[in-house]
């Protein structure tokens, strides 16, 4: 009797301890997690967390972020909409520690609401330096948006020729750049469309100046204008496809700009399931210009042609772009068989695009010329990196060097879809066989110590 005791008290002895080690190392692990935060994304497109591009744009904003929600407690709909707010929000404070958020009840204070301009609850107001945008839509593409908005010093005005023929930024026909410019208005970019046959001069408050392959020729009075714009140390985003110049002859002499004859021919994009004229270029092929540091995607240029510039009259020309190291200038007709003929065309890789810069009355005047329209047209701007690089162009001819990075995407929401013997499966598992087990396995332990 006494052993058994013994042993009772023994057991309770070991139980006691071993309930105070368990508290002990909860304990522990509770102070461990306060002081040290690690986190796993197990979801497939990655949706609880921040992408790579979003947390490079929270880097280069230096000082605070303030973020006001302008929410109820709780929301018919969305329940608590708070959590929802707060959630999505801690995400950015992870990555930029003095991103605030404050949350105001607009039927508390109506009269803030307004002043804020809040129409819906769970509007955020977002603050950075001098300038607030207000957010309706909780993704990260329009966040990151939103910052890159704020990011910028000033507006930025581009604004596209026009009257030739030229590529539009506005519309949405396959060969316009109507994507490419709801891009940049979504980056906090002005656009606009400038015909100077009606405009005395290319206006001031120009940031670049996009030309995009005019079809038909320019007056000598436009060239003149565009002319007396580049003189001015105006910036300029010239996109050439293998048309004539129609005019603008004079514009290229005055950067320096060598135009060579023929289309780039790719076999590597033969091998890609793609057409031979349509070059590809990938992280080897760009130089280390400030618009291509940080790049790494693979961008699409359809019926490229060389671009080389010299520098004349102050200008540094930097080579951006090689593509087709195994191909070459193709100067034949395309519609036949395409072969590399020694006698007349030229070996790759070649130079598609290239970056100018000078300075220009205590200012730095820059200009891109790229060999291919095509890669920034609604038809392609989709292909890899193309809608990053023409961003990161615009970027830095307007000056907003701190804004080059890798785009936001959008990333698709992923559903797991089970068939019924599947869900059949984890119903018997997991609510029956285990908890059956566990029960099991605990009467088991009772009646064993129930007899000592």
């Amino acid at each position: 009797m006494k052993t058994a005791h013994k042993a009772r008290l023994r057991m309770a002895a070991q139980d006691g301890a071993f309930v105070a080690l368990i508290i002990a190392l909860t304990a522990v692990l509770a102070l461990l997690a306060r002081e040290h935060r690690s986190q796993w994304d197990l979801t497939q497109s990655g949706r609880n967390t921040l992408t790579a591009a979003s947390i490079e744009v929270l880097r280069k904003l230096d000082g605070p972020l303030n973020v006001t929600a302008y929410a109820t407690p709780q929301d018919p709909r969305l329940g608590d909409l708070r959590k929802h707010i707060r959630d999505f929000i801690a995400r950015y404070q992870r990555a930029k520690a003095d991103t605030r958020l404050v949350f105001v009840d607009p039927r508390e204070q109506p009269k803030a609401a307004a002043r804020a301009g809040v129409q819906v609850n769970g509007e955020l107001v977002v603050e950075y330096g001098q300038r607030s945008e207000r957010l309706s839509n909780l993704s990260e593409l329009d966040f990151t948006n939103l910052l890159i908005r704020l990011g910028r010093s000033r507006e930025r005005l581009i604004m596209s020729l026009e009257g030739h023929g030229e590529r539009s930024l506005v519309n949405g026909a396959n060969h316009d750049l109507g994507d490419f410019g709801s891009q940049m208005k979504s980056k906090g970019l002005e656009i606009g469309a400038l015909n100077l046959v009606i405009a005395p001069e290319v206006p001031d408050n120009v940031a670049v100046l996009l030309i995009a392959s005019p079809q038909t020729a320019l007056t000598p009075a436009e060239v003149e204008k565009i002319l007396r714009y580049v003189e001015r140390g105006g910036s300029l985003l010239w996109l050439l496809d293998q048309e004539p110049l129609h005019g603008l002859e004079p514009l290229a002499e005055r950067i320096g700009l060598v135009l060579s004859p023929g289309v780039v021919v790719d076999p590597d994009a033969i091998e890609r399931g793609g057409r031979p004229v349509m070059a590809v270029a990938a992280a080897g092929a760009y130089s280390a210009h400030p618009i291509l540091r940080t790049f790494r995607l693979n961008t699409l240029f359809p019926f490229a042609r060389a671009i080389t510039a010299h520098a004349i009259d102050g200008w540094n020309a930097t080579p951006l772009i090689d593509v087709a190291p195994r191909g070459w200038i193709e100067t034949d007709d395309l519609a036949g068989r395409i072969v590399f003929d020694q006698a007349r065309d030229t070996r790759g890789p070649v130079t598609i695009a290239v970056a100018l810069e000078r300075l220009r009355e205590e200012k730095t005047q820059r200009v891109v010329v790229v060999g291919s329209a095509h890669f920034l047209a609604n038809t392609y701007l989709g292909n890899g990196g193309n809608l990053d690089l023409g961003i990161n162009m615009v970027n830095w001819l307007s000056g907003d060097d701190r804004l080059i990075s890798i785009q936001p995407r959008s990333a698709p929401d992923a559903s797991l879809t089970l068939s019924k013997p599947w869900l059949l499966a984890i119903v018997l598992l997991f609510l029956i066989a285990l908890p059956s087990l566990l029960l099991a396995m605990g009467a088991w332990i009772w009646w064993r110590r129930r007899g000592v």
